[in-house]
């Protein structure tokens, strides 16, 4: 036998600080991540693929048995903790602005295509780590508030397993932070609309156990929406 699983059994051992398990879950799907627009804080509901995709991944969580639902107070957040709390019998929810999404500014409410031609976009996508949204935060910046948020929440419900119902660029700088990954990385870490992952903490160590968890694992192989330009047919009389 490796002598890792050693370390590890040792280390959650650990009952000072933080301890529980944290699972991060992003919202159900929205109209605008089909269009590829940029939500941020605007008050965009659940499609009912969205609201049917919470309701699979809440039977899909059943033996989980989390003990509470932490949710981001934008709607589309509260709306997917709602479903996953009947789901799983009635689990209380509470909400926390420290997972809320990203502050995007004027970038809110743009398509993709509109965003990648922006010239302050070129210069964030380079180094997210160094330069803000137009709306004021960088990556380090979102990190800190959301691994703040998870840590004071463990802390005080100690020995938990607690769901966060958050967003994509949260739960990705999260998963780097107890991941050790280089913040500058967290665009490789894929979460995708009603996925789960999970970490239990214990102290200054964590475990991953699960990253973008669903039901269908197939659909973490699908493209979240479509790049190509919608192209005006013509036609062309010589």
């Amino acid at each position: 036998m490796a002598l890792g699983p050693f370390y590890v059994a040792q280390k959650l051992m650990d009952t000072k600080g933080a301890r529980g398990t944290a699972i991060l879950m992003r919202h159900g799907e929205t109209e605008w991540n089909r269009q590829g627009r940029v939500m941020g804080r605007h008050p965009v509901e659940l499609t009912e693929h969205g609201r049917a995709q919470v309701a699979a991944t809440a039977r899909f969580a059943l033996t989980i048995k989390p003990d509470l639902i932490v949710t981001s107070p934008l709607v589309r957040a509260r709306q997917s903790a709602e479903i996953l709390a009947a789901g799983l019998g009635g689990v209380e929810i509470v909400e926390e602005p420290g997972i809320a999404e990203v502050l995007y500014g004027r970038w809110e409410g743009m398509h993709y295509h509109e965003l990648i031609e922006d010239p302050h976009y070129v210069t964030y996508r380079k180094s997210p780590i160094e330069h803000p949204t137009p709306g004021g935060e960088t990556i380090p910046e979102v990190q800190a508030r959301g691994v703040a948020a998870v840590m004071r929440i463990m802390e005080a419900r100690a020995g938990q397993r607690i769901v966060f119902v958050s967003h994509g660029d949260i739960v990705r700088t999260v998963l780097c932070h107890f991941l050790g990954l280089e913040l500058k990385h967290f665009h490789r870490i894929r979460v995708d609309n009603a996925t789960l992952s999970a970490i239990q903490i214990a102290g200054d160590f964590a475990e991953v156990k699960f990253l973008n968890l669903m039901p269908d694992p197939h659909q973490a192989f699908v493209a979240p929406f479509s790049t190509a330009r919608a192209e005006t047919k013509r036609d062309d009389h010589k």
